[in-house]
Formats: C-alpha cells, sequence, structure tokens
C-alpha cells in the first residue's frame, strides 16, 4: 500500500516557462527559438546544458550565471518563487494529505532552491534538494536517501515526476512505486515510449492522483 508520495520540482511543482524565457532573453534569442532547441534535447536524451551550448558555442553556463547574479542580485533570474507553481500543486497536495498520505519534496535543485520551496509553505511532511543531499538523480544513492527522509519502505513510496530517466526508471530499480506526470517537455515524449508502460501511473495532472493512487493499493 502507497503510504508516501515523493515529488520532483522542475515541471512536476514547477512551471519553468518563465524561467527559460528568462535565459532566453538573457542569451537574445527569441523565446520560441530557445523553447524548441530545448524541446529538442529532450528529444535526443540530451541535456539541458546542451541547449545552451548550441545557441552559444563555447559557453561558460556557470560564469554566465554569476555574472547575471551580479547584474541583477534582487532579480529571479534562473531561479523560481511561488508564481511559478503548477495551479494544481496546492489543491492537489492538500487533498492528498487530507486522504492520509506523507507527502515530501526532493528533485535535483540548486542550493536556492530550498529556501525558495519552504517560503512557498506547502502542504508537505519534507522538503529536499540534491545540493542539500550531495547526490543527484538517477544516482541510486539519492533514492536511497528519499526512502531514508520518508521512513518508509521503498515499496510503499510513490515517486512522482516528468521523466523516465532520472524520475520513473531508477525509482522503480530502488523498489519505489512511480508515477509519470504528463507535462513540461519531457513529459509529453517520455509518455509516448514504451518505457512509459514501467511506470505504475501515467497521470496528466496532480489531480489525477487522488484519484488514481488509492487504486495502487
Amino acid at each position: 500500500m502507497i503510504r508516501a508520495l515523493v515529488f520532483d520540482v522542475g515541471e512536476t511543482l514547477i512551471d519553468e516557462t518563465r524561467i527559460w524565457s528568462r535565459w532566453a532573453d538573457r542569451l537574445g534569442v527569441p523565446r520560441l527559438t530557445f523553447m524548441g532547441v530545448l524541446g529538442g534535447m529532450a528529444a535526443l536524451d540530451r541535456t539541458h546544458r546542451d541547449a545552451f551550448e548550441l545557441l552559444r558555442p563555447g559557453i561558460d553556463l556557470d560564469a554566465e550565471m554569476a555574472a547575471w547574479r551580479r547584474e541583477d542580485p534582487e532579480g529571479l533570474r534562473e531561479n523560481f518563487d511561488a508564481d511559478d507553481l503548477y495551479p494544481d500543486v496546492r489543491p492537489a497536495l492538500a487533498a492528498l494529505r487530507e486522504a492520509g498520505y506523507d507527502l515530501i519534496i526532493a528533485g535535483n535543485q540548486p542550493p536556492q532552491a530550498y529556501d525558495a520551496l519552504v517560503a512557498m509553505d506547502l502542504p508537505v511532511d519534507g522538503v529536499h534538494t540534491s545540493a542539500g543531499w550531495g547526490v543527484e538523480k538517477p544516482d541510486p544513492a539519492f533514492f536511497a536517501k528519499v526512502a531514508a527522509v520518508s521512513g518508509r519502505e521503498p515499496g510503499e513510496i510513490l515517486y512522482v515526476g516528468d521523466r523516465l530517466d532520472n524520475d520513473v526508471l531508477p525509482a522503480a530499480r530502488a523498489g519505489m512505486r512511480t508515477a509519470l506526470l504528463r507535462r513540461g517537455p519531457w513529459g509529453y515524449l517520455h509518455s509516448e515510449r514504451p518505457e512509459a508502460a514501467r511506470a505504475d501511473l501515467v497521470a496528466g495532472s496532480l489531480t489525477d492522483l487522488v484519484r488514481l493512487v488509492p487504486t495502487l493499493g
């Protein structure tokens, strides 16, 4: 029986449209171009960093972010806030908590994301990031941390994310149940792949989980 749900962050809880739009503006390319190239990287199983390299060959992304911080210290830049939450997040989490599930956030995120997520005061039992743990998905050690902080057996945990490679497949290998969320570039693309059948659930929204999770037993 599922006792705990653990949620990825980007394109699971957070709509990254504004983040990528600011990056397009920063690089001086049309927003549609940036979004299209990013989607292409998702389709090719390449990283988002490859999109930056394609659009600006030789870019030092870490140096670019440091320069951006110096130039716009009070801006959001590559970060997010509560305005970037998908509309279904608060009501779905509230309903899942009301149903008696433990709720945890754990995803690949930089150090500053922890404070941003905590400030949102979401109805969850814990917030964790890869930066805080010092390990990133899809490393098995990340999912060992997920099980440890949940206090549940892996088979009692449903990991919810928008990607097969970083979320569904490694969580399943760790013995967890999985839900593939069909939103964001990776979510739509990955839901069409044969491996999507390995997810226990494929959902179009977090609200769907309120209805679907109890069917897992």
